[in-house]
C-alpha cells in the first residue's frame, strides 16, 4: 500500500538498520557518532525550549502593555534567524552542543536559509515530521541539518 505522505517525506528507499552500514545521517554523508553526527530529537526540543525561555525573559523586560505572546514569538524568531545566520547555532543549541549546518556544502547557513528555517519552525508542525535521517521538513526544505558540534 502506498504512503499518502509521498516520497519527499519517506527518506531513502532502504530503511535504516536493514542494510549493512545504514544509520541516521548516512545518506547525507554524516558520521555515525561524534561531531557532525545527527543528535536525537530530545536535544533539539530542549534547545528550542531554552531559546523560548530566553525570549520570554527578554520580553518580560521590554513588554509593557504589549501582548506578551506576540513579543515572545517575535523575539524567538529574531534570535533564531540572527544567531543561526551569524554563528550557525542559537543560544539553546550552543548549550546543548548542537548547531545548524548545510548538507550540500561546507559553508555557513546564511541569512535566507536561516530565515526559511525559522519561518517554517513558527508553525511547529514541520519540525515534527522527520525523514529517515531524523531531519524535519524545515531542514529538508532549506538543505540544512542539526548536527552535534562536539
Amino acid at each position: 500500500m502506498a504512503r499518502i505522505t509521498g516520497s519527499w517525506l519517506s527518506g531513502p528507499p532502504v530503511a535504516p538498520g536493514t542494510g549493512g552500514d545504514d544509520y541516521a545521517g548516512s545518506g547525507l554523508g554524516l558520521p555515525r557518532e561524534g561531531a557532525g553526527s545527527l543528535p536525537g530529537m530530545f536535544r533539539r526540543v530542549v534547545a528550542m525550549l531554552v531559546d523560548w525561555l530566553i525570549a520570554v525573559g527578554i520580553s518580560a523586560l521590554i513588554a509593557q502593555g504589549i501582548p506578551a505572546a506576540s513579543v515572545n514569538l517575535g523575539l524567538w524568531f529574531v534570535i533564531g534567524v540572527a544567531a543561526v545566520t551569524l554563528f550557525g547555532f542559537t543560544p539553546g543549541q550552543y548549550f546543548l552542543r548542537i548547531r545548524v549546518a548545510r548538507v550540500d556544502a561546507d559553508a555557513p547557513v546564511g541569512f535566507l536559509r536561516a530565515l526559511g528555517r525559522q519561518v517554517l519552525l513558527v508553525f511547529v508542525i514541520p519540525a515534527l515530521f522527520t525523514d529517515a535521517d531524523g531531519r524535519g521538513m524545515h531542514d529538508r526544505a532549506t538543505g540544512t541539518a542539526v548536527v552535534r558540534s562536539r
